[in-house]
């Protein structure tokens, strides 16, 4: 752990902390809060600079100066900033919450920093930092900090918001923390008093998809499996490098990839507000059988309509080489002629058309029939006839 004066400046020698900074400059009003002040005293780089910002009073002059506001919430006094060098900031006024019953959203009302700090999950995130270096936070939080040690604030709070929970295991695993005793006992009292059936699914599902999103979403899905967060993972490492790698740059959802190719069951996590789109990708990397070698056509029969997770699940279950030629070239192979030219030739309307398209592609995917156009026609007519 260093000192505030430098994570002040190392913070100030990154863009989106020194536009934090400079915004905050003068101002006795206003701090950094929580993660990025956490993260600057472990000497960590903060991850994804998104730097939460707290404000004692109006936030909407402190959001407008640090760059283009995409959502406010004037109710809540909160503004989502996003400024160059892709920095985002969360902008909010100083709070404090209540809890209408275990596992509601809370209310809330403006209030102080120390309020603002009392509210928030683990020691180690209420800790606040001006831009002249004054630190504040809750008693024991810099002892905790420096001992690498996990505390909650106050006994209901993993019942007052059991999401909790599952910050708890990323922070465990993302910083390598231990929870202190009473904290470890109270999650697992949470966990066996039915803490989580309190929160809706899609809230849930939300923070299944920030472990998933973490430096090492198996680590944290096996501490999740252990604390009784979630259950039917089959954890599998190898399983999940293997199907990333076949994964093509900039396609597909690896989260998606790695949730899918963990489970047994394809109606697995239904409740936990994953899109119909995003469940048919679950559905079938649970479902991918091994993949075998074989001709291209017959591969293109059993992989075509596929999502390119599934096809990496099956490539890493089986022959990884036969996923990533379909991958790479076998899916982008297509005809030079389409129905239209078929009928013009003499081939009757109807199902026949089709038939002979695929048999052509085929042919094209075995290397029978080359890529020019007339070839393709004639080979359509001669078929015909």
């Amino acid at each position: 752990m260093i000192t505030p004066v430098h994570a002040l400046e190392a913070l100030r020698a990154q863009p989106c902390g020194e536009r934090a900074l400079a915004a905050l400059a003068g101002r006795d009003d206003a701090w950094l809060v929580g993660g990025v002040v956490r993260d600057a005293l472990l000497g960590r780089a903060v991850r994804g600079w998104d730097v939460d910002i707290v404000v004692e009073g109006d936030p909407e002059p402190v959001a407008r100066a640090l760059g283009r506001v995409v959502e406010a919430h004037d109710r809540f006094g909160t503004f989502a900033v996003v400024a160059e060098d892709e920095c985002r900031y969360d902008v909010v006024r100083a709070r404090r919450e209540s809890y209408a019953h275990p596992g509601a959203l809370p209310a809330v009302e403006p209030s102080t920093l120390d309020d603002d700090l009392a509210r928030r999950d683990f020691t180690i995130n209420a800790l606040a930092l001006s831009a002249e270096g004054r630190l504040r936070a809750v008693p024991g939080a810099e002892d905790d900090l420096a001992a690498r040690r996990l505390r909650v604030l106050h006994p209901a709070s993993f019942r007052d918001d059991p999401t909790r929970l599952w910050r708890l295991v990323r922070y465990a695993v993302r910083l390598g923390f231990t929870p202190e005793p009473e904290t470890d006992r109270l999650a697992v009292e949470a966990v066996a008093a039915g803490a989580l059936q309190t929160v809706s699914g899609d809230r849930l599902g939300a923070e299944l998809r920030l472990a998933l999103r973490e430096p090492r979403p198996l680590s944290a899905l096996h501490a999740a499996q252990n604390l009784g967060l979630v259950a039917g993972l089959r954890l599998d490492p190898r399983l999940v490098s293997d199907a990333l790698a076949l994964l093509p740059p900039g396609e597909g959802e690896p989260e998606l990839l790695i949730l899918g190719a963990l489970i047994d069951d394809p109606g697995w996590g239904a409740e936990l507000g994953f899109t119909a789109a995003e469940r048919h990708v679950l559905e079938r990397c649970a479902r991918a059988a091994p993949l075998q070698p074989g001709r291209p056509s017959s591969v293109a029969a059993r992989l075509r309509g596929e999502p390119v997770e599934a096809v990496a699940v099956a490539g890493a279950r089986g022959d990884a080489a036969t996923a990533r030629r379909w991958l790479a070239d076998w899916r982008h192979v297509a005809l030079q002629i389409d129905g239209r030219d078929l009928l013009a030739a003499g081939v009757p309307q109807g199902p026949e058309i089709g038939r002979r398209l695929a048999a052509l592609l085929a042919r094209r995917l075995d290397g029978e029939l080359p890529a020019d156009r007339d070839a393709q026609l004639r080979a359509a007519v001669e078929d015909a006839a």
